[in-house]
């Protein structure tokens, strides 16, 4: 099954692709709620080339790593990855409003789709608070 979230960020694309790729940016934006954080970010951007973050809860209950590897890239347009078992496709679409960035993954079997669904636009959206605060 396949899950999609989206966001429409009012900035220029290239700062938007900069920004979902840089790991200084990524552990500024990339949570799901207020009481997680990234801790460090990784990126190797080229195809076969590999990404993680490191994803705990502050009170340092828990914790893990999200980790894959690029399988295509075409700058400013689209990111596809694999992690674990599935696949992902991040494409950056420029529209009259900003750039549309859409998500799409597969579903995993642990969790309901609906809190996947949740805690990936959740990231989405403080990803959009923060280019558009820069």
């Amino acid at each position: 099954m396949q899950i999609t979230v989206e966001t429409t960020v009012a900035a220029p694309v290239a700062q938007v692709w900069r920004a979902y790729l840089t790991p200084a940016d990524i552990v500024q934006w990339n949570a799901a709620s207020d009481d997680w954080h990234t801790t460090s970010a990784h990126v190797d951007l080229r195809e076969g080339g590999a990404f993680s973050s490191r994803m705990e809860a502050k009170d340092r209950s828990m914790g893990f790593d999200f980790a894959g590897t690029y399988t295509k890239i075409v700058e400013n347009q689209l990111i596809e990855y694999a992690f674990g078992d599935r696949t992902a496709q991040v494409v950056f679409a420029e529209t009259p409003a900003g750039v549309t960035v859409r998500v799409t993954f597969e579903a995993e079997t642990e969790y309901p789709v609906e809190q996947q669904q949740q805690g990936w636009q959740a990231i989405l959206n403080n990803f959009k608070k923060h280019v558009e605060a820069q």
